[in-house]
């Protein structure tokens, strides 16, 4: 018995539990990664998360304003309260994009000419530009966006849907956090700790392991299996004589799908099978590319073998100054990688039924920032706006070739569409069958859910 006793789950099902029936709850006491069935008809079985950490510019990339680009260099007035101060920011200059955002594709999307490989697939992408969340510090909002709060311990939203939909590969973790940051943002916290993410980083060579400790290191399988037998049988002892304990369930289940791993992982996240012409749609080699886009295809590959959740980080876009510099540089690492990944889901027949989601924390303001207080607006960069900022998904049930929100001429407030990182998430849980009222876990007395008490479903975006 791993994770979950069979008594647990039973009463936790006899009170309502959850979005989970009785039968996969069986189910879940013997394998708590056992793919269940959702509680309504999912458009999307599998979710990538990519995650551009420091605060993408949606002026730049996606919803450029003409206020802002005629009054580039000028004065205008602060949209924020007199409390509330910002570094660098007190001049209030407007600053235009760093390049031409156009029209693109049947659907006119607007997309900075910084991006063309997302330009070509912008018929694919359902664009949300009145994003919103609550912290203004790269922390916080970034585990709001990941775990629904920003103060306290909570699941990430991967172990969630691991909790709620387990793994369609019982070889497989259901949850992988490729270049992940720090492990708040792919914990589970108070679920089981089988649904924590497994942490991946990029393979740059063959003889890299991309999973620490993957590798076996028994003379061969026959002795490593007597090893695992022996140590499994000692924790459940321990086990027996503490009459039960979540963690050391879960370091049960975890020890056991480590072993499975160490079969099926090294074929998975061996690029080396590849066509050199996939190679080249994601750009592995490229100067600038390559490790971006080894991360996209390895989500690929993790995604297309039942793992239910898959999270790539891509830092690097906290452009407190020389923003024009500096963003060029990382659209140049993100864009070819990112939009190779939607045409080769697209090409397998995939995209259909996973969901891909592209964001930041926040978003950045439109005046500039100049922390020297010396340096010409040209070399200035932009502040947090959590107030507002883009995010865009594709596949899964979204519509595609769709806008939705707006934001005033400055780019500041939301005058439409707003979107809340707590109806993004409640929105996701519902293309995956889920219902983020329902998809509970008792804890310290309460009920908690990945949405806490907010969150409204989409439903405009839903195809």
């Amino acid at each position: 018995m791993t994770t979950l006793s069979r008594r647990h789950l039973l009463q936790r099902a006899a009170c309502g539990f959850g979005a989970l029936a009785l039968h996969d709850l069986v189910r879940a006491a013997s394998n708590p990664l056992a793919a269940r069935l959702p509680g309504a008809a999912p458009k999307a079985k599998r979710v990538i998360f990519l995650f551009m950490a420091g605060g993408p510019s949606q002026m730049d990339l996606f919803d450029p304003k003409d206020f802002i680009a005629r009054r580039h260099g000028q004065k205008i007035d602060s949209p924020l309260r007199k409390e509330v101060t910002q570094v660098g920011t007190e001049q209030f200059l407007a600053l235009q994009e760093m390049a031409p955002v156009r029209p693109r594709g049947a659907s006119g999307m607007m997309i900075s000419d910084l991006m063309p490989h997302l330009a070509s697939v912008a018929d694919d992408l359902c664009l949300l530009r009145g994003m919103s969340a609550d912290n203004p510090q790269h922390a916080g909002a970034t585990l709001q966006f990941h775990t629904g709060t920003f103060a306290e311990v909570r699941p990430s939203m991967g172990s969630w849907i691991s909790y709620g939909l387990g793994s369609e590969n019982a070889n497989l973790p259901s949850f992988v956090s490729i270049q992940g940051g720090g492990v708040r943002e792919y914990g589970s916290a108070f679920l089981p700790a089988i649904h924590q993410g497994t942490r991946l980083s990029v393979p740059l060579d063959a003889k890299t392991l991309p999973i620490e400790n993957l590798g076996n290191v028994s003379p061969n399988e026959a002795i490593q299996g007597k090893r695992l037998d022996f140590i499994q049988r000692m924790n459940r002892r321990l086990l027996d004589e503490v009459n039960g304990d979540p963690n050391m369930e879960g370091m049960i289940g975890n020890l056991e799908l480590a072993a499975r791993m160490q079969l099926d992982t090294p074929g998975v996240v061996d690029l080396s099978k590849e066509s050199q012409a996939t190679l080249d749609l994601y750009g592995v080699g490229g100067k600038e590319t390559d490790k971006n886009a080894r991360a996209c295809l390895l989500a690929r590959k993790l995604s297309e073998s039942g793992v239910r959740f898959v999270q790539v980080t891509m830092g690097g876009w906290d452009h407190h100054g020389d923003i024009r510099g500096n963003l060029p540089k990382l659209c140049a690492q993100t864009d070819q990688p990112v939009a190779a990944l939607l045409k080769d889901l697209k090409s397998r027949g995939l995209l259909e039924d996973t969901l891909v989601l592209w964001s930041g924390e926040f978003g950045r303001t439109p005046w500039s920032q100049d922390l020297s207080g010396k340096s010409p607006i040209d070399k200035h960069g932009r502040e947090h706006q959590p107030e507002s900022f883009c995010a865009w998904m594709a596949g899964g049930g979204v519509k595609p070739g769709f806008t939705h929100g707006e934001t005033d001429d400055m780019g500041y407030r939301v005058i439409r569409g707003k979107v809340h990182i707590h109806d993004l998430h409640a929105t996701m849980l519902h293309l995956l069958g889920l219902d983020h009222e329902q998809l509970t876990w008792r804890h310290l007395g309460r009920d908690f859910r990945l949405t806490d008490v907010y969150g409204e479903v989409v439903k405009e975006i839903l195809a």
